[in-house]
């Protein structure tokens, strides 16, 4: 099988490709494309996309919560399925509210559902363990319906204290997620 695994930024593509090149004996071909950040450029991404047989959208995860409240499978660095995308727009004065999209797991990882923002959101008063992010909501949207989208936990919301979100990303290895869709698609 094809699988495009899509990025919105560089250094996930490069976290991607280096845990692909850590597992012997794939069963099928990888393409990892970077999307960009945002609504806008997920959806003119994933209307070119070249041919394949699934989609999965790989990328960072802020969570809400404090990590040292939740359960340890929602850690950083941890990967996690989002089932459930939920829209909250305010661009140029145009309010957006969507309905969220649900979709059943397909694989065995915590599901969590997510809020996609047109802006970076700082604080909240979201339940807790909601992902926020841009692109999720958009991804749902158009994707075909065996592809999904797999978070990997990388800051938890609100921040206590200023991050350098580059430099707290540093660390993080996308081996389980890759692993995870690699489990899956043995099933299909």
């Amino acid at each position: 099988m094809k699988i495009i695994i899509l990025t919105p930024m560089d250094i996930e593509r490069a976290k991607v490709l280096d845990a692909i090149s850590r597992l012997p004996n794939l069963k099928h071909t990888y393409d990892v494309i970077v999307s960009g950040i945002g609504r806008e450029s997920t959806a003119k991404t994933l209307m070119n996309l070249p041919s394949h047989d699934i989609c999965v959208l790989m990328g960072f995860a802020a969570l809400v919560g404090k990590e040292a409240d939740l359960p340890s499978e929602l850690g950083f660095g941890k990967p996690i399925e989002i089932t459930n995308a939920s829209l909250y727009g305010y661009e140029g004065g145009l309010f957006e509210n969507g309905k969220p999209i649900v979709n059943s797991p397909q694989l065995n990882l915590p599901s969590l559902s997510s809020l996609t923002s047109d802006k970076f959101v700082r604080t909240s008063n979201l339940a807790e363990k909601t992902v926020v992010n841009m692109e999720d909501f958009t991804f749902m949207y158009l994707k075909k319906p065996q592809d999904f989208i797999v978070r990997i936990v990388s800051d938890f919301l609100p921040h206590e204290t200023e991050i350098d979100f580059f430099e707290e990303v540093k660390s993080i290895d996308f081996l389980d997620g890759v692993k995870a869709i690699e489990s899956l698609v043995h099933q299909i």
